[in-house]
């Protein structure tokens, strides 16, 4: 049934019921109606004929069917008051006369009258043939002593016959109120399909159901808010990644047990649409935008990417595009070299060539065993070698701090220095690149429970005010289009340090000076 048909029946149901309930008290209120009237008009003629001179001579003496003039007296009193039975009973409340026959000698039902005490009284009685409306009054002699009792009595209507009486009005009752609910009905469910898009309410909740499904499945999160701060929605996910409690949808994001920053993210318009914050030890990519319908703020809904895995998977990239990298410097370099050698055997330069090819080994024994020697780290000891020879190709001098000193790391550690290593040596040379004497610095050393990593540069250093702005996603000093994933370096290397329970925080000192410490024995998602 469509919404139209639906309110039809409701507001028709609803003045059926008024109906009823009109009619029930139409007949209470016909009834004490009846009761008032024709109980004063049947009082009036009892005490007329109460009052009969005649009544009042003969009533004494009178026996039932004994012929006498008060059947005629009764009679004239019951036609000129149009009332249906008429009696007068004796002091005992024999019934002398009638107009019902059969009620002469039997005593006169009287109920709970109290005309016997001498007071006129009308009421309802039971009658043969119903209920029927009484009028009693004592009959006084001259003395006022009373010598007997008039009745006057009328048939109660019933209820058809109150119902038929009543008719005309309700049933003009019910054409106004069937015409009005058919009108409201159709404005109402006018106005209401209005305000739900024209959709039947089995659509909307079909609707509904759906949606809810769709944002259950999903893998990422997802939270509304209304303009007020209030969350409308919240899937599953999105409460596992910001601990949010299974009550939430309808309280204020304000008064949540949510960290501060995770608020301003999810309650504000960012400069840059994808956030990345470090959602206890979880990284996650959040996303805002504002929702807006027909001009009305509708509030703001949000998406949350769990890039912890991500991460993983950026580092081994990372790792392989280092390689990559480390490949080409190298293989550039060899070309340099065998240039030099097939330069030197055409020139017959044999001895040259023989101490061009010890120093070029030389040389590379020496970084290779200077940096194996105090990183006994592989996995680190390889990225800086590798750097290595990207820096001589990018005519930067790499130097490994003489006070170094790395044992061997859990392996997690050991990726997590990698990354934060990689990603501070690769922006210690973009900021050195083609500045004369560039020298990028490196420090790594254990320091009890912690390792400690500095990266120097002698480049321009960090403009001031920016020492913190570096670390927000999305911020680089690049060129556009100088890199794929411009403003994630820093942001990552922190969140990775403060995820290990350490830190990373910059200075500048002739140039940029990097620190990052990171906890050996740190608990690990």
């Amino acid at each position: 049934m469509s919404l139209a048909g639906q309110y039809l029946l409701l507001q028709l149901l609803i003045v059926l019921a008024v109906l009823v309930a009109v009619a029930a008290i139409s007949l209470a209120e016909s009834a004490a109606a009846f009761e008032r009237t024709e109980g004063r008009r049947a009082l009036s003629a009892a005490e007329a004929l109460g009052n009969n001179p005649t009544v009042r001579e003969l009533l004494p003496t009178a026996e039932p069917r004994a012929g006498s003039a008060l059947p005629a007296v009764a009679e004239s009193v019951r036609t000129v008051s149009g009332s249906g039975q008429v009696a007068l009973a004796k002091l005992d409340g024999t019934v002398v006369t009638a107009s019902d026959p059969g009620l002469v000698g039997k005593i006169l039902p009287l109920g709970d009258s109290r005309v016997k005490e001498g007071r006129a009284w009308t009421g309802v009685l039971a009658g043969s043939t119903g209920p029927v409306l009484s009028a009693h009054v004592p009959v006084l002699d001259d003395s006022g002593e009373m010598i007997g009792i008039a009745s006057i009595s009328r048939n109660y209507p019933s209820t058809l016959e109150r119902l038929g009486d009543a008719a005309p009005n309700l049933l003009t009752y019910l054409g106004v109120a069937s015409i009005l609910g058919v009108a409201g009905s159709l404005l109402l469910s006018r106005r209401v399909k209005r305000q739900t898009l024209g959709m039947e309410p089995r659509e909307i909740t079909g609707l509904v159901e759906n949606r809810e499904a769709m944002l259950q499945g999903l893998k990422e999160g997802v939270v509304a808010l209304d303009p007020h701060g209030r969350i409308t929605v919240a899937n599953q996910s999105a409460r596992q990644l910001l601990g949010l409690p299974g009550d939430c949808v309808g309280q204020r994001l304000a008064s949540l047990p949510v960290d501060p920053a995770l608020k301003v993210v999810l309650a504000r318009d960012q400069a840059d649409p994808d956030q990345l914050v470090l959602v206890g030890d979880r990284l996650v990519v959040m996303n805002r935008v504002a929702l807006t319908s027909r001009g009305r703020d509708m509030g703001s809904v949000t998406t949350l990417r769990d890039r912890t895995e991500m991460s993983s998977l950026e580092r081994e990239l990372g790792a392989t595009r280092t390689v990559t990298n480390t490949l080409r410097a190298q293989a550039h370099e060899f070309a340099n070299q065998l240039h030099v050698i097939s330069g030197l055997l055409q020139l017959e330069e044999y001895e040259s060539v023989i101490q061009f090819v010890n120093g070029a080994t030389v040389d590379r024994t020496r970084l290779n065993d200077e940096v194996t020697s105090r990183i006994q780290d592989p996995a680190l000891a390889a990225l800086l070698i590798a750097k290595s020879s990207l820096a001589t190709e990018r005519g930067v001098e790499l130097q490994l701090d003489p006070g170094s000193a790395l044992p061997r790391v859990a392996e997690e550690l050991s990726r997590d220095l990698t990354t934060v290593v990689g990603n501070l040596v690769d922006n210690a040379f973009d900021a050195v690149t083609g500045l004369p004497g560039a020298t990028v610095s490196v420090l790594v050393v254990e320091s009890g429970d912690e390792v400690r990593v500095t990266v120097r540069d002698n480049g321009p250093g960090i403009p001031e005010g920016d020492a913190e702005q570096i670390f927000s996603q999305g911020f680089s000093t690049k060129e556009p289009g100088s890199g794929d994933s411009r403003g994630f370096g820093l942001a990552i290397s922190r969140v990775i340090c403060r995820r290990s329970g350490g830190d990373l925080s910059v200075s500048n000192h002739n140039g940029a000076v990097f620190a990052a410490r990171f906890m050996k024995e740190a608990v690990r998602p």
